[in-house]
């Protein structure tokens, strides 16, 4: 698939840059198709649209915008197989992965967007002052690439359903889906300049769309080191930055827990997408004197979960999604031996068998301590850290012991006893007992994790500037 021109203001259109970057197939190292990389003009361009269309568009109708969606969302649902191709060529997930989670939640988050929209109250009466909320401005939505259709989708959605415009830059690792969006939002008729679309790096394009004055708002979801740099470019505007950044999850196993359900559950969940989801449980924190005892339950776990081809029959993981991936994995593996955390299973090299290809084996580390290199940086990889503990409060400081907070997880005898313990997490998401996420929920994390939320209700309010209008409502 070759994606040479941009979506500019309604229309595909020609790079102003003369380079293109070959897409890299993660599974074979062999280029999967290539896209143009912009650059500032096209960034010009993209925001020039975006801001011609936001006068009309922020003052459409409630059931202007509802119609919008819903075309988007039989868009998106016919188009489903599609994405789902694209994103296991593009990043690596294995086929059965993108085609029951990576490629439905699109719709997911446009369907949430609808039901919100239906209902949403953008003018409140408090006595006689009226608040209304209303549309940012011009958006830059800046995705990456290891759930890549989720995060373009919870950011679209919303914006689309507040009336802001905005400009996409997608992972130039993972750009096909985007690509398929673009044409989605255009056969449903959203308006052109509304949805911009340029294809390109963080250099090229990701610092000019940050730093632009005519951009009312940065949506950025990617690294923490990533977000420093966009939140120094957008500083001089005091635009608004919207980030969700890394996580150093801890999953707190509490002695009354199921424990063999719990570590089991807690291994499949670190090694979903290979591990390269920013809330996946990579710390597991349990009672010492069971330590022994997960960490065998551990290991029968991680060794029976197949890497192979996205494509083969019953794998779970497929490969790391680029070079510099498996480079960087295969580095933080090799400090967590030289530290002295027990290798239980995995390690260094690629599985045997699997020479071509960003292969990295499922890897569980035990006997670590918080301290250690693998406990403290996120590695987005397969690669579990087992710590144990000797009382509930440690293991709760050991837990916020982090310069990220993203996300947590309890497992305890019952519901009340996880949620006590959920209480005291310096995250913001907790999962109790193996629950799974929601997309009414707000997604978004503490300190270094970020400082926005997304999806549902909370989605909505970071692409909404509130205005009190004194005296509106007299008695």
């Amino acid at each position: 698939m070759d994606i040479l021109k941009h979506y500019i203001n309604g229309q595909w259109v020609d790079s102003n840059g003369g380079e293109t970057l070959d897409v890299i197939n993660p599974a074979n190292e062999q280029p999967c198709g290539k896209i143009a990389l912009g650059n500032e003009a096209d960034v010009n361009a993209a925001v020039a649209a975006a801001k011609a269309a936001f006068p009309a568009f922020s003052q459409t109708s409630r059931e202007e915008r509802i119609e919008l969606l819903e075309k988007i969302i039989a868009g998106l649902t016919a188009r489903k197989a599609d994405l789902a191709k694209v994103i296991t060529a593009e990043m690596g997930a294995p086929a059965w992965l993108s085609d029951m989670a990576q490629s439905v939640m699109g719709v997911a988050h446009f369907s949430e967007a609808l039901q919100m929209l239906k209902d949403f109250e953008f003018e409140t009466d408090r006595g006689p002052t009226r608040l209304r909320k209303e549309p940012i401005g011009v958006c830059a939505l800046i995705t990456p690439w290891n759930w890549p259709l989720n995060q373009i989708a919870c950011k679209v959605a919303p914006a689309i359903a507040t009336g802001c415009t905005m400009v996409l830059k997608p992972s130039e690792i993972a750009p096909f889906d985007a690509a398929i969006v673009a044409e989605v939002l255009h056969e449903a008729g959203v308006p052109a300049g509304v949805f911009n679309l340029v294809n390109g790096d963080g250099p090229g394009v990701g610092a000019p769309l940050s730093c632009h004055s005519d951009v009312d708002m940065v949506s950025f979801t990617g690294s923490t080191r990533a977000g420093r740099l966009i939140s120094k470019a957008a500083a001089d505007d005091i635009k608004r930055v919207s980030l969700e950044l890394g996580g150093k999850s801890a999953n707190i196993i509490l002695p009354g827990a199921d424990l063999a359900k719990a570590v089991s559950k807690g291994v499949q969940t670190m090694m979903m997408n290979s591990g390269q989801s920013c809330n996946a449980p990579s710390r597991m924190l349990v009672p010492a004197d069971k330590h022994d005892e997960a960490v065998a339950i551990a290991k029968k776990t991680a060794e029976a979960l197949s890497v192979n081809d996205p494509y083969a029959e019953g794998v779970y993981l497929g490969p790391v999604s680029s070079d510099v991936q498996f480079e960087k994995i295969q580095g933080l593996i090799q400090v967590g031996i030289d530290e002295g955390a027990t290798l239980v299973t995995g390690g260094t090299g690629k599985p045997e068998g699997l020479e071509q290809g960003y292969y990295v084996k499922p890897t569980i580390f035990a006997n670590a301590n918080n301290q250690m290199t693998i406990a403290r940086e996120e590695i987005f990889g397969p690669v579990l850290t087992m710590i144990p503990y000797s009382t509930e409060a440690e293991a709760v400081t050991i837990a916020n012991d982090t310069p990220y907070g993203l996300s947590g997880y309890v497992y305890a005898e019952d519901q009340a006893e996880a949620a006590a313990v959920a209480n005291q997490l310096r995250t913001g998401m907790v999962h109790l007992n193996g629950s799974g996420s929601d997309t009414k929920g707000p997604f978004g994390g503490y300190k270094q994790s970020g400082n926005g939320r997304e999806w549902g209700e909370f989605g909505f309010e970071e692409f909404l500037e509130v205005k009190a209008m004194f005296g509106a409502n007299p008695a």
